[in-house]
């Protein structure tokens, strides 16, 4: 079986929520942030990614977007994904993709993705390493079969 591992980003810098007028899912990336979006693109460059997933808030949508391009990709939008969404549709959609080869790349939110985290260490996932969820960060999940073994927190990805 081909090693498998799902990258769970948090969104890029899309600024203070307060003086945005208007839904919250519409907030934009910050010029910080599409710098972010880029360094991301190029991190996941030479990994073997076949599927990007990201919530449907505009930011998620809009830092996955260069990871998608430069392997070829369009975006898959997931309700699931989206702040305040249910993590156990999160974990669900982790268990089902992890046996399926090839890396994943999955764009989400502050909330949903330290909630996932807590559930996969109740469930005996280790982490090597510091911890984080910083804006424009990687986690990369490690799976054996469905189940997700070990993560690895990238808070600072750049191109090089």
């Amino acid at each position: 079986m081909a090693a498998v591992t799902l990258h769970l980003v948090r969104h890029a810098a899309a600024g203070h929520r307060s003086p945005f007028d208007g839904d919250d899912l519409g907030r934009r990336l910050s010029e910080v942030g599409h710098e972010q979006a880029t360094a991301l693109a190029g991190f996941f460059a030479e990994m073997p990614v076949r599927a990007v997933w990201s919530s449907l808030a505009e930011r998620c949508l809009q830092t996955a977007a260069p990871v998608a391009a430069q392997h070829g990709l369009e975006v898959v939008p997931q309700r699931f994904l989206t702040e305040g969404g249910r993590a156990t549709h999160f974990m669900e959609a982790l268990r089902a993709e992890a046996p399926v080869e090839g890396d994943m790349v999955m764009c989400s939110h502050g909330d949903m993705i330290p909630d996932v985290l807590s559930r996969l260490l109740r469930d005996g996932m280790s982490v090597v390493g510091p911890r984080g969820c910083e804006k424009g960060s990687v986690w990369s999940l490690e799976t054996r079969g469905r189940d997700i073994v070990r993560a690895i927190y990238i808070a600072r990805v750049s191109a090089d």
